[in-house]
């Protein structure tokens, strides 16, 4: 038999794991379910009690990266069950006044630059926008909706065209945090099997 690498990963008794055949992962913590389907044929996922054991083979430098891979992603889930993330990001305009609203699924961006149509940018998951003047927090338990919803909104308002140190209208990202100030490691990673 061929060597392994094999990853174990201890969850707080706060979350409760479930893996299903195919390599479906979902966690249930107090800020709702995350899952995740990680689709390889060189890793394959166990539950034992609270706890989960990847295993990677044969070993060498690819297995070795998906499973750090998986137990990043999985160290990102668990913490976004009991922390949640969030970001601030801040309207800034000079020519032309921007309005911002939450439309069900959507982000409407209007007036940026002047333009007569709104530019719309689709919220992620169960990710929640919240609009205060200039002032926009997205917040989410899933690290990939929170930050590719935030990521959207300040790429669709990128300037192009114009001399970007004249105009610096658009939504920027101001700061990234976890919704709780005080952040602990949330799982523990053993090397080998406990």
């Amino acid at each position: 038999m061929a060597e392994q690498i094999v990853k174990t990963i201890k969850f707080p008794d706060t979350i409760t794991v479930e893996v299903k055949k195919g390599n479906n992962l979902t966690l249930k913590g107090p800020k709702g379910t995350l899952t995740r389907e990680f689709k390889t044929h060189r890793v394959t996922i166990t539950q034992e009690g609270n706890k989960i054991v990847i295993v990677g083979s044969p070993k060498n430098k690819q297995a070795d990266k998906l499973v750090e891979t998986i137990v990043s992603h999985t160290k990102n889930m668990a913490e976004g069950l009991i922390y949640g993330y969030k970001y601030q990001l801040k309207v800034v305009y000079s020519h032309f006044p921007m309005s911002i609203q939450v439309e069900k699924d959507q982000v409407s961006i209007k007036n940026f630059l002047g333009e007569k149509f709104p530019r719309k940018v689709r919220i992620r998951g169960a990710t929640k926008v919240e609009v205060k003047g200039q002032d926009i927090s997205v917040s989410g338990n899933s690290k990939e909706d929170v930050g590719q919803t935030a990521s959207n909104m300040e790429q669709k308002t990128k300037v192009k065209g114009k001399d970007i140190r004249r105009y610096q209208d658009g939504i920027y990202i101001v700061e990234r945090e976890n919704t709780d100030e005080v952040r602990k490691p949330v799982v523990e990673v053993i090397r080998g099997r406990e």
